[in-house]
């Protein structure tokens, strides 16, 4: 009974001021993590799509430089108590070497995961806040906006609030719709039998008028640009317009500028085919 109260008083009080101090350690990481990346968010204070590739990227190693802190602290901490039980840690190299090596085979995956979200990181494929559209190699896509960023899995909310959890290594390509600026690509379809100069006109008209617009000139980089005649079609001809755009917000200026087209069309009375 002595004894036991001893090793209450002595390793068992030991352990336990280890894993208190790993817990509040664990909160404390969590807590600056969460303060820096509320820092760096707050010096670009412009919606999270269109915030600088610097600031994605900084809050995007935030994560990743807390949850190895994190790994690294529940390791050592792992070990100290190993060391009070008197868990001889030295001699179980070796046996771990070779439980390691047969746990392998069943842990490439993750740590196909761990390299793939080293060099997501590293070559500044996405961050926080970008919209992406991810191939994974079931042949399947995940699109949305990147709300977390670890070397593990990159987790997307879709416009429908839906989150998918997606492994790094599983991701074939990324497609990143919002890095540094986009394209609203507008197809305008007319009539074979419109004059395509008059149609021209109207088009430069809403290009112009579109920059007067105060709620989409904010979302354009540069007047829209009429790119002419695209394809010819029996009995339609495809006339095409771009504009380059905040990154991100190539859909909302897309369909804005769709909006203006029409109402510019039908006020000339040109029909748009059918």
């Amino acid at each position: 009974m002595d004894s036991m109260i001893e090793w209450g008083l002595t390793t068992g009080l030991h352990i336990a001021l280890v894993v208190l101090f790993a817990l509040i350690m664990t909160r404390l990481i969590r807590w600056v993590a969460r303060r820096i990346s509320r820092r760096i968010a707050e010096s670009d204070r412009r919606d999270a799509t269109v915030r600088s590739e610097s600031v994605k990227h900084r809050q995007a190693v935030a994560a990743v430089v807390s949850s190895v802190a994190i790994a690294v602290l529940y390791i050592v901490a792992g070990i100290d108590i190993a060391h009070q039980l008197g868990l001889p840690v030295g001699s179980l190299v070796a046996p771990a070497a070779v439980l390691g090596a047969a746990l392998g085979f069943g842990a490439q995956r993750l740590v196909q995961d761990l390299l793939s979200g080293f060099f997501v990181i590293t070559e500044r494929q996405y961050g926080f806040g970008d919209l992406v559209e991810l191939t994974v190699t079931a042949g399947g896509t995940a699109t949305g906006t990147v709300e977390a960023v670890t070397l593990r899995v990159t987790k997307l909310r879709t416009s429908e609030g839906e989150v998918y959890t997606v492994p790094n290594g599983q991701i074939v390509k990324a497609l990143n719709l919002s890095k540094d600026w986009a394209s609203a690509v507008i197809d305008v379809p007319v009539s074979a039998a419109v004059d395509i100069n008059r149609v021209n006109e109207v088009l430069r008209g809403v290009s112009a008028a579109a920059m007067r617009d105060n709620a989409l000139s904010v979302l354009l980089l540069a007047e829209p640009q009429l790119m002419g005649v695209e394809s010819i079609e029996r009995d339609t001809v495809n006339v095409r317009m771009v504009a380059r755009t905040l990154p991100g917000k190539q859909f909302e200026a897309g369909r804005t500028l769709r909006a203006l087209v029409v109402s510019a069309l039908r006020r000339e009375g040109i029909a748009t085919a059918a």
